[in-house]
Formats: structure tokens, C-alpha cells, sequence
């Protein structure tokens, strides 16, 4: 199943199905026109004076004239998009190629273009002058549904320009990964919400010594994993499950995905079943990985603020996204995601997605290259005394006091003047005192 999931995810996010299954769309309607039309006739052409009768030569010229400026164009605005895409990707790192081969729009324009070149090359076939043996056959209905393809491949080449402009832009690619990061989240947190009223979970007392490990039989990141086929196997084999990779993870030949309670219980076909639940590829994808959007902003940021590009705003606005998400997760308590059968029993034991582990995945990564830039430093101080409105717990208020603490003292040895460090320190105390104060009720 989770194979099936994986191809299913790539089949949907590859460059070509959409443009292949509007080909399809466009060649089966040029044999649904056509037939239409050899069951019409030609007379209701006389009847509708905005539409023109056409000659076979004139049909033919048309429909060379859309099917060769279709390509034509298809071929080069898209050539043009792969240099931008190079430059934009190069820039702010490989993996946002990624994002921009799974963006809709583009996939559509492609679709459009090559659908109504499909379209016309089809219909050419049929459109035939008078002969001695042959009547003419002019298929008008046909024709005016080409043309209102090519018309509808102008628009779409005109949203093309103004689409591909805007999502090279770094602020809006910047939002854009934030954005699937949100909805990231809210998926993860739909995943584990029906575990809130569930009890505790804990694993059996003796789990450690009857557990047995179930080991990986390929390599690669974790792409997808089918939670409930390990609940439903589980729960089958009376099992309990502790995983130790998940989506995100990568994992060799051998290595252990998950231990299960009691080893007894398992066999060759239980093993095999479990691995099963798991699907694993070349590279990390944003399905069920919520770390993998993390990091291409902790990319960008990191690379903005490289000697080769030194752009702090861009980092900054990374950051300022960032903050977004650490906030929603300091407000809301999210739930470790475990599995319980129907009488809600412990059946898979997972490690949760929380605030600590947020936090530490954007500040302990981008510490090292904020605390060299004065003016990025103070911004991320700033961030992080923002995050003191949100803060439920003193845990969380702590974990925050102890990043301050450490960007201020690798960006007070970074500082060479001293103006600099007297603004990181400002920066330092009022994060302190934003970060323990207590929000207003």
C-alpha cells in the first residue's frame, strides 16, 4: 500500500501527467467532434452568422497555422522557464526545483499547448476536399472548438508570463514553502487529533527484552508510511510497536524501522507486512515530512547569508515565516501520534513533532549564520522575543531563554565593533524580557 501511495504522490506530481491526460482529454474530443460533425451536416453553418463556412484548403491552413504556433510556442516559453528555474534554483538551492515542477499552473500551461496541438494535428486527418469518388467533408463544429483552443492558449500564455514572473520571486517562493508548511501541520495535527481522548500511552514494562527488531530490505529516504497497516497488523497479531524511523528518515539495507513487542508474535509474514507499511526513495518529499519544508527555509536563509549572495533581508523574511509556524506550535498543544485498536489499546508507540524539536530544527541550525550578520542577529532576537506572547509553559520559556543565550554569545564574539555588539545586547535584553513575560489574560 504505501508503494501504491509513493508511485501515486509521483505520478501527481511529475511534469507530465497532467499534460498527458489533457493530450488524451483533446484526442478523444477531436473524434467526439468529428462524429458530431458527420452526423450534423454543414447546413446549420448558414444559420449562425458569426460562424463562417470554410473551404477544405482554408480548414487545413487553420489548423496547420494552431498546431504549429502551439508547439512553436510551448517549446520556447518553456525553454526560457528551465534557464530561470536554473538560475532561481542555483540561487536559493536545488531542492525548490522540486516545488516548481509540482506547481499546477505550469503543468496546466504545458497541457494546454500540447492538448490543442494533439487537437488540431487529430483533426487534420479528417478534413477532405471534393474529389470524384469522395464528398468534401469540412468539419465546422470541429473547427470552432480549435479555435476556441487557440484563443484559450493566448490567455493561458499570457497567465504563463505573469505566473512565471511571480513565482521567481524570493519573497513569494519564500511564502509559497511556508505555505505548504501550514498545511503541513494541519495535516499532521488531523493525523493525531483522534489520539487526544485515548489514554496514555505506554509501552509494556517488559518491552525492551520481548521486543525484536523489524529491519529495513532497501535504502533510501522514508517517503510515505501507512500508519494504519501498522495498526491493523498489529492489532491482528496482538502487537506493540515502537517506530524508530519515520518519514523524513533515511535507512540502509539492515537497519532497524520499528521493534515489536513480543518477538514471539512475529514471524517472516508479520515482518514482511510491516515493512510494507513503509515506501522509500532517492530524496526526502513533503507528504508526511514536515521537517523537509523546515529545512528549505533553513536553506534558503543559510544561503542568503553566504559570502556569495549576502542577502540578510532574504534570510530574515525565511525566519519571519518560520516564526509563524514555531508560534501556531507554542500555542497549540500537538499530541504525539500513536496508534490504538478499537478498544483502545496501544498498538504503535511514534515519536511526536513538538515545539522542541521545532524550535531547535530553525534556531540551532541558523544560529551559526545569523550570528555573523549584526543586522540578522538583532532580527532573530527580535523573533524570538516574539514567541514570549505564545509561550504556554515554563519548559518552553526556558527552551527560548537558552537560544537567546546562545545566538547572543556566538554574535557577541562574532561583532567586531563595538556599536554592533551594543545593539546585540539591546536586541538580547528585550528578547529576555518579552520571552519571560507573561501574556496578558
Amino acid at each position: 500500500m504505501a508503494q501504491l501511495i509513493k508511485y501515486w504522490n509521483t505520478l501527481k506530481g511529475s511534469y507530465w501527467f497532467i499534460p498527458t491526460v489533457m493530450s488524451i482529454v483533446a484526442a478523444l474530443l477531436s473524434f467526439a467532434f468529428t462524429a458530431v460533425d458527420s452526423r450534423i451536416g454543414n447546413a446549420w453553418v448558414a444559420n449562425i452568422p458569426w460562424i463562417y463556412s470554410i473551404q477544405a484548403d482554408g480548414a487545413r491552413g487553420l489548423l496547420t497555422t494552431v498546431a504549429g504556433s502551439m508547439i512553436g510556442v510551448a517549446g520556447v516559453t518553456f525553454s526560457i522557464t528551465i534557464a530561470a528555474l536554473s538560475y532561481t534554483t542555483s540561487t536559493l538551492g536545488p531542492r525548490l526545483l522540486t516545488n516548481f515542477m509540482n506547481d499546477r499552473g505550469n503543468q496546466i500551461t504545458l497541457g494546454t499547448f500540447v492538448s490543442t496541438f494533439v487537437y488540431c494535428l487529430l483533426l487534420l486527418r479528417v478534413v477532405q476536399a471534393g474529389h470524384e469518388d469522395n464528398a468534401a467533408f469540412v468539419p465546422h463544429l470541429s473547427l470552432v472548438f480549435a479555435v476556441g483552443l487557440a484563443v484559450a492558449s493566448l490567455a493561458v500564455l499570457i497567465y504563463f508570463i505573469h505566473h512565471i514572473t511571480e513565482s521567481l520571486h524570493v519573497s513569494n517562493v519564500v511564502a509559497n514553502v511556508a505555505r505548504d508548511l501550514d498545511a503541513a501541520i494541519d495535516a499532521y495535527e488531523t493525523r493525531v487529533e483522534a489520539d487526544r481522548e485515548k489514554p496514555p500511552a505506554h509501552l509494556p514494562a517488559d518491552f525492551a527484552e520481548q521486543s525484536i527488531a523489524v529491519r529495513a530490505d532497501g535504502d533510501g529516504y522514508i517517503q510515505n508510511l501507512v500508519f494504519g497497516s501498522l495498526v491493523s497488523t498489529a492489532t491482528s497479531k496482538d502487537l506493540v510497536l515502537r517506530l524508530e524511523r519515520t518519514p523524513g528518515d533515511f535507512v540502509a539495507t539492515g537497519q532497524t524501522l520499528l521493534w515489536a513487542w513480543p518477538k514471539a508474535r512475529v514471524d517472516d509474514d508479520t515482518a514482511a507486512a510491516l515493512v510494507d507499511a513503509y515506501a522509500w526513495g532517492r530524496q526526502r518529499t513533503q507528504s508526511q515530512d514536515v521537517f523537509f519544508l523546515v529545512n528549505e527555509l533553513v536553506e534558503i536563509a543559510a544561503r542568503a547569508l553566504s559570502p556569495g549572495i549576502n542577502d540578510p533581508y532574504t534570510a530574515m523574511g525565511c525566519l519571519d515565516w518560520l516564526s509563524v509556524a514555531i508560534h501556531r506550535v507554542a500555542r497549540h498543544d500537538i499530541a504525539s501520534r500513536h496508534g490504538f485498536d478499537g478498544d483502545d489499546r496501544l498498538r504503535v508507540w511514534a515519536r511526536g513533532f513538538d515545539f522542541e524539536a521545532l524550535v531547535s530544527a530553525v534556531f540551532d541550525q541558523l544560529r551559526a549564520y545569523f550570528a555573523g550578520d549584526r543586522n540578522a542577529s538583532v532580527h532573530m532576537l527580535e523573533r524570538m522575543g516574539d514567541t514570549g506572547e505564545f509561550l504556554r509553559s515554563a519548559d518552553q520559556r526556558k527552551l527560548m531563554q537558552a537560544q537567546a543565550d546562545a545566538l547572543h554569545e556566538a554574535a557577541a564574539q562574532a561583532m567586531t565593533s563595538e556599536r554592533d555588539r551594543h545593539a546585540v545586547e539591546q536586541a538580547y535584553r528585550r528578547a529576555l524580557r518579552r520571552i519571560n513575560a507573561r501574556p496578558a489574560r
